[in-house]
C-alpha cells in the first residue's frame, strides 16, 4: 500500500491534499469528488505486479501531477518520451475497467504482457480543449507491458496518447468556460461576441504550469475552435502569444487584469487592440474570485498597448446590450398575444400587444418576438398560416408571410424564432416538402435554408441564438427526438439574395432519448424537456458544445409541453404546463405558477 503524502490517508496509487483542519477522509479518484481535491500522483512501488502498474498508471492520469513525471514512471523510456497525454482525452461513463487476468505472449509468455481496457465512450476533449459528446458506445482499449531487461520490474511499453478519464474524474479535473469572438460574414454586426465554449483544467495544467485563467487566455489567444472557426473572427493578430514564461494571472487590488503579448501584437490599432481587450474581459469575467473590472493588454516590452473598462466593454456585449430584453409574451385563450412587462421578473399584469396580434380577428397558436420588441410573428391556431406585425403601433393584419399546405395541423408550421440578426426562421413540417425559411429582417421574402446534414429527420422545433450564427433544432427521427445544435453559414449580398445553411449538427444533449423542448438560457446554454431511456420527464440545463454540468439538473415540474428562457440567466427560467398554467422558476426558489391560462410562453428571440 502507499502512503498518502504528509495526509495519512492511504490510496493504491492516486492521493488528495487535504485542508489542514476539519474531518480527513479517504478520496477514491473513481468516484465524484470536490475540484478543489488536489490528487498526487505516487510511483510504482519496487517489484510491483503488472496489474498494479496498470491500476497505479491509471489512478496516476486522474491527478495534479506536474508534467505527468511520476506517470511516466509506469511507462519504459521510450514509451516516456514518445506519450503525448495532452493530444485528447478520453471521457468514459465510469472509470475504465481492467480485465482481471492478462493475455500473455504466445512466445515470451514470460516477459510480455496485454492488459485490456473497457468501458462506456461518452465524449472526447481534443488538442483544442474542445468537448464533443458521442452516443455511449463501447471502449476497448489495450495495455501492453514489458519485464524490463535486467531487472524484474514490469512497465508499459505501448500507450495510446491521450488521457483516460472516467466522467466524474473529468468533472473534478476540468471545468468549462466561454472563450469570445466576434461575428463575420455578410450582414453581421462586427461588434458581436459570440461564445465558444472549451474545457480548461481546475487550477493548474500540467503540462504548461499554467493556471486556470492563463490557460484560458493563451486558449482564447490561439484562436477558436474548429467547429466555430468558419464564423468568427479574433482581433489578435496571427501569431500573437503571450509573452514566454508567463504561467500565473490574476487582477491586481484594482480588479485590473494586465495581460502581456509578444510583438505580433505590438503595432495593433487601439480600435482593435480594444476589440481585443474584450475578448478577454468577457472570456475571463466569471474565472476568477475578484471580478475582472479592467483589462490592459501589454506590449512585448512590457507598455500598456490599450486599457478597457468593464464599462467600456458594454459595446461589445455577447447578447448585443447591456441588459438584453426581460419582458415576456404568450398567447391568451382567445388566440391573442398578450405582454407581461419587463423588470417584473414574470409577476408583472399581462397586456395585450397593440397592433392585429393583440386583438385581430385570427386566432394565434404560438409567437415569437423579435430582440428589438418592435415585431412579432405570429402562428395560427391551425398552424397553417405565419403573421408578422408590429407590437407596438395599430394596423391591419398583413397577409401571411408563410403558408403550409400539409393536410395534418401537426405537419405545418413550427413556432417562429428571432435571430440577433434581426431574421426571422420557421419550420414548414409538410411530409411532402419540408422546409427550414428565414425571412430577412423579418419581412423579406421567405428563403430556402439548406441543412445538408439533415438527412431523414424532420424540424419539429427551433431556437435561434443571440448571436445570430448558431441554431438549436429539435429533430425526430425513428421515433426518437433529439437536440443537435448546428452552425450558420451565410454567403453573398445580405441587400440581394443570401445563401444561408445551417452545417455541422451535432448533438447537444446525447444523455436523453427524447428531448420534447428546448430554449437559449445564456450565451452558450440551453434549458432542455426531456427523458432519457426509460426515465420520466427532466428539466436540465447542457452546454451549447453537449456537456452537461454537474449542477444541470432542475426542479421537476407537472408535464412540461415548452420551456423559455432569457439570454440574461438572472432572469427566470418559464414554462408551459398541463396541470398548473404558465410557471416560473427563479434562481434559487421553486416553481410558481404565474397564469392558471394562456400557452406559447416567450422571451424576445
Amino acid at each position: 500500500m502507499i502512503a498518502l503524502l504528509g495526509c495519512g490517508v492511504v490510496l493504491l496509487s492516486a492521493c488528495g491534499s487535504m485542508p489542514v483542519t476539519g474531518d480527513i477522509k479517504a478520496v477514491d479518484a473513481s468516484q465524484p469528488g470536490d475540484s478543489q481535491v488536489q490528487v498526487y500522483a505516487v510511483a510504482p512501488r519496487e517489484n510491483a505486479t503488472p496489474a498494479e502498474v496498470v491500476d497505479g498508471f491509471l489512478e496516476s492520469m486522474t491527478s495534479d501531477d506536474p508534467g505527468f513525471r511520476t506517470t511516466r514512471k509506469y511507462l519504459t523510456k521510450e514509451a516516456s518520451r514518445t506519450w503525448k497525454p495532452s493530444a485528447f482525452t478520453t471521457v468514459l461513463s465510469k472509470a475504465p475497467n481492467r480485465s482481471p487476468r492478462p493475455v500473455r505472449d504466445s512466445d515470451r509468455s514470460s516477459t510480455e504482457l496485454t492488459f485490456t481496457l473497457t468501458g462506456e465512450k461518452v465524449a472526447t476533449v481534443d488538442a483544442q480543449s474542445a468537448y464533443q459528446p458521442v452516443v455511449p458506445t463501447g471502449f476497448n482499449r489495450s495495455l501492453h507491458l514489458v519485464q524490463q531487461n535486467g531487472s524484474k520490474e514490469w512497465r508499459i511499453d505501448f500507450v495510446p496518447d491521450g488521457l483516460l478519464l472516467g466522467q466524474s474524474d473529468f468533472k473534478r479535473l476540468y471545468r468549462s468556460v466561454n472563450k469570445y469572438y466576434f461575428a463575420t460574414g455578410p450582414a453581421a454586426d462586427q461588434s458581436t461576441l459570440v461564445a465558444d465554449p472549451v474545457y480548461v483544467r481546475n487550477r493548474t495544467d500540467p503540462i504548461t504550469g499554467m493556471d486556470t485563467v492563463t490557460q484560458t487566455i493563451r486558449s482564447l489567444v490561439e484562436g477558436p475552435t474548429n467547429w466555430l472557426r468558419p464564423v468568427v473572427d479574433s482581433r489578435f493578430p496571427t501569431g500573437t502569444v503571450l509573452r514566454k514564461g508567463i504561467t500565473a494571472l490574476a487582477p491586481d487590488d484594482r480588479n485590473v487584469l494586465k495581460v502581456p503579448l509578444n510583438r505580433k501584437a505590438d503595432s495593433v490599432g487601439q480600435r482593435s487592440c480594444r476589440m481585443m481587450a474584450s475578448q478577454v474581459l468577457y472570456t475571463v469575467r466569471d474565472l476568477t474570485s475578484a471580478r475582472v473590472e479592467q483589462v490592459e493588454l501589454q506590449r512585448s516590452d512590457g507598455s500598456s498597448l490599450c486599457v478597457l473598462g468593464s464599462g467600456q466593454a458594454e459595446e461589445f456585449a455577447p447578447d448585443g446590450s447591456s441588459g438584453g430584453p426581460d419582458s415576456q409574451y404568450f398567447v391568451d385563450d382567445n388566440g391573442h398575444v398578450q405582454r407581461i412587462p419587463g423588470s417584473t421578473k414574470g409577476s408583472g399584469d399581462p397586456e395585450p400587444v397593440a397592433g392585429p396580434l393583440g386583438d385581430g380577428p385570427v386566432r394565434m397558436s404560438t409567437v415569437g418576438v423579435a430582440r428589438d420588441e418592435q415585431l412579432a410573428a405570429a402562428v395560427s391556431q391551425d398552424s397553417a398560416s405565419l403573421y408578422v406585425a408590429s407590437v407596438v403601433s395599430a394596423g391591419e393584419l398583413p397577409a401571411p408571410a408563410v403558408t403550409s399546405r400539409a393536410k395534418k395541423p401537426e405537419d405545418r408550421l413550427s413556432a417562429p424564432s428571432w435571430d440577433g440578426r434581426g431574421d426571422l426562421w420557421v419550420a414548414d413540417r409538410n411530409p411532402h416538402d419540408r422546409r427550414l425559411l428565414r425571412l430577412a429582417g423579418g419581412t423579406g421574402e421567405p428563403s430556402n435554408v439548406r441543412v445538408p446534414d439533415l438527412g431523414g429527420a424532420r424540424i419539429e422545433a427551433l431556437r435561434l441564438s443571440a448571436d445570430g450564427v448558431r441554431i438549436a433544432l429539435l429533430l425526430t427521427e425513428d421515433g426518437h427526438t433529439t437536440l443537435k445544435i448546428g452552425r450558420i453559414e451565410r454567403q453573398g449580398d445580405p441587400d440581394t439574395r443570401q445563401d444561408v445553411s445551417v452545417v455541422e449538427l451535432r448533438k447537444a444533449a446525447p444523455q436523453l432519448a427524447d428531448v420534447t423542448a428546448m430554449s437559449w438560457s445564456g450565451r452558450s446554454r440551453l434549458v432542455v424537456v426531456g427523458k432519457e431511456q426509460g426515465g420520466v420527464q427532466q428539466v436540465r440545463y447542457v452546454q451549447a458544445d453537449g456537456s452537461a454540468p454537474a449542477s444541470g439538473v432542475l426542479p421537476g415540474a407537472n408535464q412540461v409541453s415548452s420551456v423559455a428562457a432569457a439570454d440574461d440567466e438572472q432572469l427566470p427560467l418559464m414554462a408551459d404546463t398541463e396541470d398548473d398554467g404558465i410557471v416560473k422558476l427563479s434562481p434559487g426558489d421553486n416553481w410558481q405558477t404565474v397564469l392558471k391560462k394562456g400557452s406559447s410562453l416567450v422571451y424576445p428571440g
